[in-house]
């Protein structure tokens, strides 16, 4: 495990070496460690950010310092503490309590599938087959980010892996489903984005006035459900 400073008032922790090639270890690496440090709550820390083979560990130095680090060296008395609570044997399902199973209904009509035609002509298949497929998948949360609430989903399907558009779009409506590369992701506000889109969901993924902004953390499992374009102006009536 290795441990580097990230700026001057937080650190990265990294735990798992390889993400492509085993991305369901890493993960659940990435979520252990995360659930441990959550439960030893080190003093000073204000954040941890989880994310495919690292967890991001953001501090105050001044409740670092008032905890006992000494001002001269706050990165190697919270490396201390972070090594001591890792070693400390636990069980890896430690990291998974806040783990949820959610569905998310997608339209994938025409007037939504911006790049539905592209990724189809990439994998060789029509339309309905890319929808078929995509919506088959088991999809785990493996990091949030880029924008407030934004899932980078793992678990595409190979054949549906698409290059990123060499042109980005200056706005992509809240609610976008694309795919990037080998990963698959949902736009939860309107923005730009490089992504081909494939589809749009009806619900809200990030609303900042609650006290969870985000529908979606990592760790989380998620499945797709096509739904039709009467189904999708219900939701959103």
């Amino acid at each position: 495990m290795e441990i580097v400073p990230l700026g001057d008032s937080a650190l990265l922790i990294r735990v798992a070496d390889n993400f492509d090639s085993a991305p369901e270890n890493a993960l659940q690496q990435v979520l252990a460690v995360h659930g441990r440090l959550v439960s030893t709550k080190i003093p000073g820390v204000i954040e941890l950010a989880p994310a495919y083979t690292t967890v991001a560990l953001f501090y105050d130095p001044l409740a670092a310092v008032a905890a006992g680090a000494p001002v001269e060296n706050i990165f190697e008395w919270l490396e201390q503490r972070i090594r001591d609570a890792i070693s400390e044997t636990a069980d890896i399902s430690a990291g998974l309590v806040n783990v949820s199973e959610i569905e998310i209904p997608v339209c994938y009509d025409s007037e939504f599938a911006f790049d539905l035609d592209e990724v189809a002509r990439v994998a060789g298949l029509d339309r309905n087959e890319v929808v078929n497929l995509h919506s088959s998948g088991d999809y785990r949360v493996h990091c949030v980010g880029f924008i407030g609430g934004f899932p980078f989903l793992g678990g595409l399907p190979g054949k549906l892996a698409t290059p990123r558009r060499e042109t980005p779009r200056k706005e992509i409506p809240a609610g976008s489903v694309g795919i990037g590369g080998k990963q698959t992701g949902i736009y939860p506000i309107k923005s730009p984005g490089g992504w081909n889109i494939i589809g749009r969901t009806p619900l809200q993924l990030f609303d900042p006035k609650k006290s969870r902004p985000g529908l979606l953390r990592v760790g989380d499992r998620v499945r797709f459900r096509p739904i039709s374009r009467e189904e999708f102006e219900r939701w959103t009536k």
